[in-house]
């Protein structure tokens, strides 16, 4: 019995002690009117749950006017339904270099989770493209998580950020589920989520509408991005809705996009390769994508592409590439470019349907850059304006195995191009290639300087 006794007594200590370290961001002060500035209370109530070992801090519904609120090991930020944290507008909230409205450092076993909203209420247009061309002179992120272990972003929704809307840098077992996103389509840099020299992440079940890219992995250092998979997103972006790159100055393995959507994006799934890094086992599969007509951004639903930012930068190399089970649907071709000095390497398409509606002209079309580079070569426009609705170029070791183009005869008409053209392809099996219509100029398939291609109905 006194065993007992002593059983249920450390219990209910424990109970205590773990309940005891949960805080509630008003017992802290936080006045929660939208225009108090809130940012001491919510870093004490995160304070004073990490001195307790940590826990939950809550936020009770209201809205929460903060800036450069620094999560901590151990704290799970809960944001109930009606909560909405207000980032400020305001340089001087933010202190030091932060510009981020929620920073961690260095920390492990962190969460932001609820029903709750964070708004960066940066609505405006930014862009020439858009009228709006002076650029801002200082610009907030929502989330900058640097170097953490066990990151956990799950339910909330992100709106209005100024530019990358959730960085993370360098983090280790993040898992970011059930995330929706809602930046101005129309402001510039609004990226979504950017994975920067990440490893072992899990992106799912996320919904998100972007003014740049909707999720984009980087390496911005010399630090490799690697196991990161990307599962039933819904993406919407003014460039590319799943990107690799501009920025890669680490190496990028083992990285898998699957069983997504993809609406009103100029590109589908991008890799762009300016910085040197080595890409190895990429796969994108089971993805619905509905690409934009033409604006500023030239449309191109799956696009590989390995450039030299600067005349001194290093050469970069993808190997090991497999897009499959991919229905397409817009108006300008594939475009898979490596460079004489590095070709792609090992690259399939399995698979991959092709509604054609209202094709593009080609006349004026590029390649697209996604980013700032001083360097240009032909390759800028030599492959993007082929008369094919797939263009492969500089690549060794090639397999299309069901790649299927369908248009009206009157598209086909007015744009008469091929299914796939290869050039500079040195060995390819190129199986199940059709068009409809099948019979004109050019060809179903073409190639020029190819080696070793066999080509089978």
């Amino acid at each position: 019995m006194k065993s007992f006794t002593l059983l249920l007594s450390l219990l209910f200590v424990a109970l205590h002690s773990a309940s005891a370290s949960d805080q509630n961001v008003r017992q802290h002060g936080a006045a929660g009117d939208g225009t108090t500035l809130d940012t001491a209370a919510f870093q004490s109530a995160i304070d004073a749950a990490s001195d307790g070992g940590g826990g939950t801090v809550r936020v009770p519904p209201g809205r929460y006017l903060v800036a450069n609120v620094e999560l901590k090991s151990n704290i799970t930020l809960h944001l109930d339904k009606g909560a909405t944290l207000l980032g400020s507008t305001e340089h001087k909230d933010y202190g030091g270099n932060s510009s981020a409205v929620l920073t961690a450092h260095g920390a492990e076993h962190i969460c932001v989770e609820g029903e709750g909203e964070i708004n960066g209420q940066t609505t405006a247009n930014y862009g020439s493209r858009y009228g709006a061309p002076e650029a801002p002179t200082w610009r907030t992120h929502l989330a900058v998580i640097d170097q953490c272990r066990d990151v956990t972003f799950r339910g909330v929704t992100l709106l209005y950020s100024d530019s990358w809307t959730l960085h993370l840098r360098r983090c280790e077992h993040v898992c970011i589920e059930g995330v929706t996103i809602r930046d101005n389509y129309k402001r510039l840099n609004t990226d979504g989520i950017d994975p920067d020299s990440c490893k072992d992440m899990k992106i799912t079940n996320c919904h998100i509408s972007t003014g740049d890219d909707a999720i984009v992995l980087k390496s911005t250092g010399p630090y490799p991005c690697e196991d990161i998979e990307v599962s039933n997103c819904v993406l919407e972006s003014a460039t590319a809705a799943l990107k690799i790159g501009t920025e890669s100055k680490g190496d990028f393995n083992h990285i898998r996009f699957h069983d997504c959507q993809i609406t009103n994006s100029p590109v589908g799934v991008g890799l762009y390769i300016k910085d040197g890094a080595v890409v190895r086992d990429v796969v994108a599969e089971n993805i619905e994508m509905q690409l934009c007509p033409p604006t500023f951004h030239d449309t191109v639903p799956l696009y590989i592409d390995i450039e030299k930012r600067h005349a001194d930068s290093k050469i970069g190399a993808v190997h090991d590439v497999t897009f499959q089970n991919i229905h397409i649907t817009g108006g300008a071709g594939l475009l898979l470019q490596g460079m004489p000095e590095s070709l792609l390497e090992n690259i399939s398409l399995r698979n991959i349907t092709f509604d054609v509606k209202t094709p593009e002209d080609y006349a004026k079309r590029k390649k697209p850059v996604g980013g700032t580079r001083t360097t240009h070569d032909d390759r800028d426009i030599k492959f993007a304006r082929m008369p094919t609705y797939a263009a492969m170029a500089n690549i060794t070791n090639l397999t299309v195995d069901g790649l299927h183009i369908n248009l009206s005869e009157a598209d086909f008409n007015q744009f008469p191009r091929s299914a796939l053209a290869l050039s500079a392809v040195h060995g390819a099996q190129v199986s199940g290639v059709t068009r409809i219509p099948a019979f004109g100029n050019p060809a179903v398939v073409e190639q020029t300087d190819c080696k070793q291609v066999r080509i089978t109905p």
